[in-house]
């Protein structure tokens, strides 16, 4: 049964004024880019040639090819309903199922803490470069944890990241990775690269080609996630119906092509074997290709800002989300809780960090483990399982018409997405590590749990006021 209560979350808590439209083609653009651009490309390279050898660019290819499926699957619902909350919004009006629609959304919030968990080890790994820190696994954990610290202070003081802000950061993200293509070409040019390596195939010895290709796929699909965030900008884009088909997909475009080229440069510079083992595969590139280039001193530091930016908008994105549906009574009422004088969800905030840090050290418990990968990993199965439900809604969705014109994908594309964003999701076929799955059952447990004292809560209140 439909529960009249999420229709306001997906919808609007009260009237009010309707949103500034202020993004057009040029300031989209790089929200997507700087969204997709970020800790995945920066801190996983080396994860996905461990398992697929020095084809690391074909898994980001393959990635990209998946993404590409599902954006089109986004770009017809996005057109069809120019409204924010993206995939929660688009299962409600699918299936109306309240639960349903809780999970959906709870799993977009639990995929925004994975990933800035990742962001914050990855933020600490390259501080520990930047300034010649011990890469001692205990000081590592304690800068990602008191990074989440920082992020949630800046939460909490109500700091609000504007688009301009985020077209600055991306322009540093996206000038660090452009500096490390260009240093790698000029040495693959100068013959200081080993090109061979990047045909050639060496899996792990427990897996085959298809197996080790697709669990490289898996971990290398957190690099392209982003775009779907997105959608939520509809209701502040210029002509959101006509404009985003053509602007998602040119910006997927550009950061799969960034994608494939560092790939091929790393894989080039750096033998495989050392490569596999480093959390900072561009810095290795670096300074492989030119050792004494100022460059490698300073691309910890352009990393910093890559995943920090990648951090603060998840962590936003996952406080407020779930401020928002405990307003509205699907969680519990103490996480709606606000600060009077910076109006900020204190609560949320602190529920949501606290979140982040557990996973921080729970990870971090195995120091010989590869951090970044299980919670990138953990990242990318989430927003695949909620894909997979995304492209299953195009079609469902097609006997909801509506007045306006609107992006129509061809129909057997979401039954391509929906099949192979399944493929990627489950252990016999992906390659997943265990890891992966006991972190995304905890979290969706907590979420189930939440939601079942809220709903227990309410029947309560509701017998005690009906006998008053």
């Amino acid at each position: 049964m439909s529960d009249p209560s999420w229709t306001q979350v997906v919808k609007t808590e009260s009237p009010q004024p309707e949103l500034k439209r202020a993004l057009g083609r040029g300031l989209l653009l790089l929200f997507i880019v700087g969204d997709i651009l970020g800790t995945g490309v920066y801190a996983l390279t080396g994860q996905v040639a461990a398992e697929v050898g020095g084809a690391a660019w074909l898994p980001f290819l393959l990635a990209f090819a998946v993404a590409t499926v599902t954006a089109l699957s986004y770009l017809e619902l996005v057109t069809k309903y120019p409204q924010a909350a993206g995939a929660a919004l688009y299962t409600h009006k699918a299936f109306g199922v309240h639960f349903f629609t809780f999970i959906v959304c709870f799993i977009v919030m639990t995929s925004g803490i994975t990933s800035a968990a990742t962001a914050s080890r990855a933020f600490a790994v390259n501080l520990t470069l930047g300034f010649a820190l011990p890469s001692d696994n205990t000081v590592t954990m304690l800068i990602a944890v008191a990074f989440i610290v920082l992020i949630m202070l800046v939460n909490l003081r109500g700091v609000t990241q504007s688009v301009w802000l985020n077209v600055v950061l991306t322009l540093v993200e996206l000038s660090g990775l452009l500096l490390v293509i260009m240093i790698g070409l000029w040495a693959i040019a100068g013959g200081d690269a080993d090109l061979s390596r990047v045909v050639a195939f060496d899996t792990p010895e427990d897996k085959g080609v298809l197996l080790a290709v697709s669990t490289a796929t898996s971990l290398a699909f957190f690099a392209m996630v982003g775009f779907e965030d997105s959608v939520n900008m509809a209701e502040e884009t210029k002509d959101p119906s006509r404009i985003f088909p053509k602007i998602m997909l040119t910006g997927l475009g550009i950061t799969a092509v960034v994608y494939v080229l560092i790939s091929i440069c790393v894989v080039a510079l750096v033998p495989i074997g050392e490569l596999a083992g480093s959390e900072t595969p561009l810095v290795s590139a670096v300074e492989a290709a030119a050792p004494g280039f100022p460059i490698a001193d300073l691309l910890p530091f352009i990393s910093m800002f890559a995943v920090a930016n990648t951090a603060l908008i998840n962590m936003m994105m996952a406080s407020r989300l779930l401020y928002g549906m405990s307003k509205q009574k699907v969680l519990p009422g103490f996480l709606s809780k606000v600060q009077p004088k910076r109006q900020t969800p204190w609560a949320a905030i602190l529920f949501t960090s606290a979140l982040a840090v557990g996973l921080i050290l729970y990870v971090s418990l195995d120091p010989e483990g590869s951090i970044v990968a299980l919670l990138g990993g953990t990242t990318s199965l989430l927003l695949l399982a909620v894909f997979a439900v995304v492209n299953v809604t195009v079609l469902v969705l097609r006997r909801q018409p509506v007045e306006h014109k609107h992006f129509r994908t061809a129909s057997f594309l979401p039954i391509i997405g929906a099949i192979t964003c399944l493929y990627l999701v489950f252990p016999w076929t992906s390659g997943r590590p265990p890891g992966q799955y006991a972190i995304a059952l905890a979290l969706l447990a907590i979420g189930i749990i939440l939601w079942a004292v809220e709903r227990i809560f309410r029947r309560v209140s509701n017998r005690r006021a009906s006998t008053r």
